[in-house]
């Protein structure tokens, strides 16, 4: 199946776009694709900072992130869709995650997960 990525937000990648040229000055404005590799290097760093990663690596860091991610937002669009809610909140995407993950790692994932929102919370009520 091929995801949409229309609506998606786009995640910023290593490589920058770069700035459009006027016209007739030769080359053409590079596309930017959107990817995680800048996320997952800074998690990366946190958690062994003397570790690096190869590109092969990044990819299948990448494909494992864009799979997880997809399962959860459908996971969370379903949830949507059988309490016929029209706004998918938090809330659905901690009741898919806590189904899609195991056990323990759920329970890590919502418990960061609170944390984020909870701290994004907090800069709106300034």
């Amino acid at each position: 199946h091929t995801p949409t990525h229309s609506k998606m937000a786009k995640t910023p990648s290593k490589k920058s776009a770069k700035a459009p040229k006027k016209s007739g000055e030769g080359k053409k404005k590079k596309k930017s694709k959107e990817s995680y590799s800048t996320y997952i290097y800074k998690v990366l760093k946190q958690v062994h900072p003397d570790t690096g990663i190869s590109k092969k690596g990044m990819m299948v860091m990448q494909g494992f992130i864009t799979d997880l991610f997809e399962r959860i937002a459908g996971e969370a669009a379903n949830i949507c869709r059988f309490s016929k809610k029209k706004t998918m909140a938090s809330r659905e995407i901690q009741t898919s995650v806590r189904l899609i993950l195991p056990g323990e790692l759920a329970k890590h994932a919502v418990s960061e997960g609170t944390k984020a929102v909870t701290k994004w919370q907090s800069t709106l009520k300034k």
